[in-house]
């Protein structure tokens, strides 16, 4: 059944709004902006067709309120709503509010969103798929259970207490022995309570080495499901990915074909559809790869997938949402290149506190293998209400030394950001490490080598250029005129 989208409403801001856009752009579908007060200035807002403004600062007032996104739609004359990442875009509830108005929903259906929004409900899912998961109990209640499991099961410590709702690595305590293990419990439940409302806990053997594979899947409302490879997500900091790259360089062919199969096999269970990626941990030391989560939204890393295969997944979502099948077979996606993306939050590289402000200078990589996927401009605010997060840059080559010698260039001669502190440092000094270069690393690279990272800044700002100039002037006035002039 074919729906016509006429224009799209864009349920975010910054980077994901603006990405959002230049497929709109593509299409020649007009696009509607939603901000908020201090907002009202942003590149999204620029960008689009029409822009409705949605409240003030706080998210709950502006962009995490769903009768006003509604609203905004309807008076805006848009019939279809985009939520991005972030914000609404997992959020069964407003899926189907989008629904009930009439709307046109570009996502997976609120019944797939509310199953896989609950980890033990998914892990449940996978487990009836067959797709491994970690080692685990879900319905803990005392210590003793988890003794009497771990007693069982053969499993030693460090173990890994979870919450059941939530994410963002709230409510998560690794236990290292028997000592912790009744402080480590009662820290988790509380830590639940207080971020969910929802005590239950979960538990699972902790990966000591593990690596962070998530497998691209899009599928439409007939039963074709097709994966675009996979992209590797280990570099983080806090539980939050900075570094990802497609394809992973922990992976063989055969593991390769397996993980990404078995990410297809799930989401055709399920009957998913729209694009959604599959989460996995590879454990590096025995080989073997568990199911983590699914999530049921365009990721933030999704350009380096586009840029291997040659597809546009937001264009996808948008084919997919009007009824259309998926215009090609497994068997045509054939990935030919490497490509490496860097998150550029507003944060200071040493310590992860947020900079605030406005972006003074920007000069935006360019040049043979770079795409900039940005939420600002120069002379733009960076506003402390939202993720700090401002621009991806993203990086291909023919192999992976060709992809890090382009992000290399990208952020080292051709990025200028002033006015506000950003992570590019610490990206350099990650992609110049040894270890990065050699594919050696885990989830706690970053926790382990901090220290190392930051003795690898090189500082260097404005002032050095203005130096520069005073060394080359006081040279010339004491000397009188150079040979070189």
């Amino acid at each position: 059944m074919s729906r016509k989208i006429k224009k799209i409403l864009i349920a975010n801001r910054g980077v994901t709004a603006v990405r959002i856009m230049h497929t709109c752009r593509d299409r020649k579908i007009p696009t509607t902006a939603v901000y908020s007060t201090p907002d009202r200035l942003a590149h999204h807002v620029f960008m689009a067709d029409t822009a409705v403004h949605i409240g003030e600062a706080p998210p709950a007032e502006s962009y995490l309120n769903m009768e006003k996104m509604i609203n905004a739609a309807i008076k805006s004359k848009s019939n279809a709503i985009h939520p991005g990442w972030g914000f609404l875009a997992e959020n069964a509830k407003f899926a189907q509010m989008v629904i009930d108005a009439g709307l046109i929903w570009i996502g997976p259906s609120p019944e797939v969103i509310s199953a896989l929004g609950d980890k033990i409900q998914a892990k449940r899912l996978a487990q009836k798929a067959n797709v491994p998961t970690i080692p685990g109990i879900i319905d803990v209640t005392n210590i003793d259970h988890i003794k009497k499991w771990m007693k069982e099961q053969h499993v030693s410590f460090p173990i890994m207490i979870k919450a059941v709702s939530g994410g963002g690595g709230k409510g998560m305590v690794k236990v290292g022995s028997k000592n912790e293990l009744p402080q480590a419990f009662e820290q988790a439940r509380s830590e639940a309570m207080k971020a969910f409302g929802d005590n239950r806990v979960l538990v699972e053997k902790y990966i000591e080495r593990g690596r962070h594979i998530e497998v691209q899947v899009v599928a439409d409302e007939y039963g074709n499901v097709a994966h675009l490879f996979e992209r590797e997500c280990t570099i983080q900091r806090r539980n939050q990915k900075i570094i990802e790259e497609a394809p992973s360089p922990s992976l063989d062919d055969a593991l390769r074909q397996e993980i990404c199969f078995t990410a297809t096999r799930l989401m055709r269970e399920i009957g998913y559809t729209s694009a959604g990626t599959v989460e996995f941990l590879y454990d590096t030391s025995s080989q073997n790869f568990y199911f983590l989560e699914v999530n049921t939204r365009l990721q933030v890393e999704h350009g380096i997938t586009e840029l291997i295969t040659g597809l546009d997944i937001v264009g996808i979502m948008i084919d997919i949402a009007m009824g259309n099948k998926l215009p090609f077979k497994q068997s045509d996606i054939l990935p030919n290149r490497w490509a490496l993306e860097g998150r550029l939050n507003a944060e200071d590289p040493k310590t992860f506190s947020p900079s605030f402000g406005k972006i003074t200078r920007l000069q935006v990589p360019q040049g043979p293998g770079v795409r900039i996927a940005t939420g600002v401009y120069e002379g733009a605010d960076i506003p402390p209400y939202y993720d700090s997060l401002f621009m991806l840059v993203i990086a291909a080559g023919a192999d992976r030394a060709d992809a890090i010698r382009v992000m290399d260039r990208s952020l080292s001669r051709n990025l200028r950001v002033e006015g506000v502190k950003t992570l590019a440092p610490l990206l350099l000094s990650i992609i110049r490490h040894p270890k990065f270069i050699a594919g050696e690393f885990s989830t706690r690279f970053i926790e382990e080598r901090m220290d190392e990272l930051i003795s690898m800044f090189k500082e260097k700002n404005s002032e050095d250029e203005v130096l520069k100039i005073a060394k080359y002037v006081a040279e010339i006035s004491a000397l009188g005129p150079q040979k070189w002039m």
